[in-house]
């Protein structure tokens, strides 16, 4: 970057204003701060109905707000006021809670984007120098998503992990436009589910949605199923038969296992995805289709290109945008959703009562590595189902893999009953803190609403721990205390 460079972004961030809404003091301070040392002129409020006139609010680049403000207002209400005044302001919201409710619903409703606590500050200069970049260049306009998506109904993804906020957000991004998406995550991931949700929250939404799992079929017939057939074209063709790509026109082709197609089909596909037509077995001429694909697999399509299995110029084709599907490893604080909701899914199917859950049960999840990811713990749930008595499902109901690593937890962990060891309040506090910490996948402030306490709060214990290890006095609790908000800041 030249200096004549440098200089102008920086002149670019002192004339951009940020309006930050944001109600516990001490984090709208140390964000106050970070945008600040960048250059940035930032106002400070705590409720949304303190929000300025309308040609005071035009004078601000971005708006910031919290999810949970005072006064019972919220952060949806910024959005509502804004966008009722103009929709040339990027509005970016955050929270604790990283939701598909709020992720998706902030962003098709024209938020800019979605921050989880606690905020990365990194992240927070990117995201607002991009957001100011972006209305510049596009002289001061910002489009926000079609509305309509989110009238398109709730898709079944479950979970708040923070490794699910990513895809959300490029669900909510992606679906209103006409874009070719590829799917990436291990089997059992809930690939299909992101493009259903893709799907339903896409303009396409009223027209068919229509799934083939390429790896199930063998290449003669996947032809005929994706591309239709005439009358007489093959032994058995009795009828002209219209392919899956026909059946889902105006509508949504979810292609998935992609990476198990031969290299004819993968030849035929990319003609589909260039051309918009397609031609039956035994047909003379081509058929247009208008089709959105969504394409899925479990396999890294990198390592197949580098081997020659698959075609570079399809993949291009196919991953205009990617979205990565997380294990259930990966967001084990996603677990106790995960199970009320299956719970509730396979009581309505079987037809009997949701039982109830003991808490050991959970616990026992959490300590599996889940190796089928979702589609596993659906059917581990199920089982339990079956196998519950007096309506109530215990860790004796799970499977043998579930407890043995339960039990294996516990060993390396030290885990037992309270007889066993008789720990200390404190060994219980800590215990418990870690276990709330784990739930909520790190997510400090999160944690800190579940144990009652504010973030600060929580941070004291940790502070008191470590100087507690070294014999510390009051004085080097509150030293301890400051290194843990200045490496939280860094």
């Amino acid at each position: 970057m030249t200096d004549n460079t440098r200089n102008a972004h920086t002149e670019d961030k002192v004339q951009a204003s940020v309006l930050l809404l944001e109600d516990d003091e001490t984090l709208a301070d140390l964000l106050a701060r970070v945008l600040r040392n960048e250059g940035y002129s930032v106002d400070l409020l705590d409720r949304a109905d303190a929000l300025p006139s309308a040609v005071k609010l035009a004078r601000y680049d971005v708006v910031l707000s919290d999810i949970h403000l005072a006064e019972g207002t919220s952060g949806h209400d910024v959005l509502r006021e804004v966008r009722a005044t103009t929709d040339q302001i990027p509005v970016i919201l955050m929270t604790a809670y990283a939701d598909i409710e709020g992720a998706m619903s902030a962003v098709s409703q024209g938020a800019y984007d979605y921050l989880a606590k606690p905020v990365e500050p990194n992240e927070l200069k990117r995201m607002v120098g991009e957001a100011v970049a972006r209305r510049r260049l596009a002289g001061t306009e910002v489009k926000a998503l079609d509305p309509r998506a989110v009238l398109a109904g709730n898709a079944a993804i479950v979970g708040s992990a923070s490794a699910m906020l990513g895809v959300y957000k490029t669900v909510a991004h992606v679906a209103p436009t006409t874009a070719t998406v590829l799917i990436v995550g291990e089997s059992g991931t809930g690939k299909e589910l992101v493009a259903r949700a893709i799907h339903a929250k896409s303009p396409r939404a009223s027209k068919p949605f229509v799934a083939v799992n390429c790896a199930a079929l063998p290449e003669s017939i996947l032809e005929s199923e994706l591309f239709g057939h005439e009358r007489g074209s093959f032994t058995g063709a009795h009828a002209q038969k219209r392919g899956l790509f026909e059946e889902a026109t105006g509508g949504t082709l979810f292609l998935d296992e992609i990476g198990e197609i031969s290299p004819k089909m993968q030849v035929q596909l990319l003609r589909v995805l260039q051309e918009g037509e397609i031609r039956r077995i035994g047909a003379a001429e081509t058929v247009k289709v208008d089709v959105r694909v969504v394409a899925a697999t479990n396999r890294d399509l990198k390592i197949e290109l580098a081997a020659g299995r698959f075609r570079e110029d399809l993949f291009f084709r196919l991953q205009v945008v990617t979205v990565s599907v997380p294990p259930l490893r990966e967001r084990k604080g996603d677990i106790p959703a995960l199970v009320r909701h299956f719970l509730a899914r396979h009581a309505e199917r079987l037809g009997r009562p949701t039982p109830r859950v003991s808490p050991e049960v959970v616990e026992a999840l959490e300590a599996y590595d889940f190796p089928g990811n979702v589609r596993e713990l659906s059917h581990i749930v199920e089982r339990a189902m079956l196998l519950a008595r007096e309506g109530v499902i215990t860790a004796a109901d799970l499977s043998g893999e579930v407890t043995r690593a339960w039990q294996g937890h516990a060993a390396v962990t030290g885990g037992g009953s309270l007889a066993d060891d008789w720990p200390t309040l404190s060994v219980l506090e800590r215990r418990y803190i870690d276990r709330v910490l784990s739930r909520t996948g790190g997510n400090k402030t999160r944690a800190a609403d579940v144990l009652g306490i504010d973030r600060r709060t929580l941070n004291r214990m940790f502070a008191r721990e470590r100087a507690g290890a070294a014999g510390g006095t009051d004085a080097e609790v509150d030293a301890e205390l400051a290194k843990i908000e200045a490496e939280e800041n860094d």
